[in-house]
């Protein structure tokens, strides 16, 4: 559990990162929609931000911007692998990570997402921007964020022997099982 709460906790300081550069991040989606001449359609999808980045960004601000939010959308979607395996889950905590592997999905329809108070998002566009092209893709980390966080806190109240132990080799090859802890009377664990 410490190993998903350290996890979440970097890709939160990545994401105070890019929450700084919004307007250069919606900058560079704009200069992309006017190379691919899509000026109508809203950002829908982290695969079309995808297909913008590889196809229709020219600058490299442009593309480290981008990069930097798929790279934090990729983040999340490793996460909810390791949530995964951290323990079999819970009707609550299943149905939390199922909203966030279908929120980090690369064709996943954002366009109607709203991030809601606490976050600010949204308020930093314009009413047309909000309205009509960007609300959802904005949207979209803070409120898987805040699932994540929701998974965790609903998990850290699980009984001990729920929870699964998780070892693995560096890198993101990651074994996981269950381990069954049943105590004794005297509160000694034989796990």
């Amino acid at each position: 559990m410490n190993e998903v709460k350290e996890l979440l906790r970097g890709i939160e300081q990545k994401y105070k990162l890019f929450q700084q550069q919004q307007l250069t991040f919606t900058a560079a989606l704009e200069h992309c929609r006017e190379n691919a001449h899509d000026k109508i359609r809203p950002i829908s999808s982290i695969g079309q931000v995808q297909s913008y980045m590889e196809h229709h960004c020219n600058n490299s601000t442009d593309r480290r911007i981008l990069l930097m939010f798929l790279d934090i959308c990729s983040e999340l979607s490793k996460l909810c692998q390791h949530f995964e395996a951290v323990h079999s889950g819970t009707p609550v905590t299943n149905n939390l990570l199922e909203k966030c592997k279908t929120l980090v999905s690369q064709s996943n329809d954002l366009s109607s997402l709203r991030a809601k108070y606490p976050h600010d998002v949204v308020n930093h566009l314009s009413c047309d921007e909000a309205r009509n092209h960007y609300g959802g893709v904005v949207s979209l980390i803070p409120l898987v964020l805040d699932l994540m966080k929701e998974w965790i806190a609903h998990s850290e109240k699980l009984p001990r022997k729920v929870l699964q132990h998780v070892s693995g080799t560096t890198g993101t090859r990651h074994h996981a099982w269950l381990i069954l802890c049943i105590f004794s009377r005297d509160g000694v664990s034989p796990c």
